[in-house]
């Protein structure tokens, strides 16, 4: 082989200009990212305040019994691909941090049909993304998503096709999904503390095309490996569909975990 065959090689970035591995082909990209031809079906239910407590990590502090579930399709993003498919559930918490108190939506779980999406979201953001074969489709005059793992189906949501239209402002007015909020670990080989931190993220440049609203119901089947069962449904609630595209654009670290808590 001469050497004139291996210029390819100058096109390695070092690890010091690196975001992410392997070199050459690194799973995840750098923020931003734009989300286009996407579509969502969210699905509200209330459950036990003390099932989300539970769930939620101090100092967040729990400020509701609502459940939002988000199936969302991805349409286009540019380096990830097309039709990616995720399932986030979230929760309303507060965070009283020092520049005052923080609003938005804690991720106990999120499910995901693509490596790159799951690779980003965990190192990234601190999502707890794990696989699981999503879809989201129409079917008549129903919207269904459905969530399955390990040969379950965990998850499915319905709303009527296109029942009522409404402005996207209200989707959030029981859960802030346009801020998300994410317990961050990332533990060093020497098994010292590492990474420990409450980040958030926003939407933003959200352009909606559409907005529907109608009655929703959820159902959960239980799963070791997905336990949406801690989170039981209660009441149904209102659900939503919507279409548009946004942006990721990186986001901030709220909360940093020192030294060792006190116990309780």
């Amino acid at each position: 082989m001469q050497m004139s065959e291996l210029h390819y090689l100058h096109d390695i970035p070092s690890p010091y200009d690196a975001h992410s591995v392997p070199l050459d082909t690194p799973l995840t990209g750098p923020p931003p990212a734009r989300f286009k031809d996407s579509e969502v079906l969210v699905a509200q239910y209330r459950t036990n305040p003390a099932a989300i407590a539970a769930l939620v990590p101090e100092p967040l502090v729990p400020i509701s019994d609502v459940v939002m579930v988000q199936i969302g399709r991805w349409g286009d993003v540019a380096g990830m691909g097309a039709n990616t498919q995720e399932v986030n559930v979230m929760v309303q918490v507060e965070f009283n941090g020092p520049n005052g108190k923080v609003t938005g939506a804690y991720s106990p779980y999120f499910y995901v049909d693509s490596d790159r999406a799951m690779a980003g979201g965990r190192e990234f953001h601190g999502q707890p993304k794990r696989f699981a074969n999503v879809q989201l489709e129409t079917r008549e005059d129903l919207i269904v998503g459905t969530m399955h793992r390990n040969g379950i189906n965990v998850f499915t949501a319905t709303l009527p096709y296109k029942s009522k239209p409404c402005d996207i402002s209200e989707v959030s007015k029981r859960v802030n999904f346009i801020k998300n909020i994410n317990l961050k670990l990332i533990p060093q080989i020497d098994r010292t503390r590492g990474i420990r931190q409450l980040t958030a993220r926003d939407f933003t440049d959200v352009e909606v095309t559409e907005c529907w609203t109608g009655p929703v119901t959820s159902r959960i089947e239980e799963n070791a490996q997905a336990p949406m069962y801690r989170l039981p449904v209660l009441q149904h609630l209102e659900g939503y569909y919507w279409k548009g595209a946004f942006s990721l654009v990186g986001g901030v670290v709220l909360h940093e975990y020192e030294g060792t808590p006190t116990p309780k």
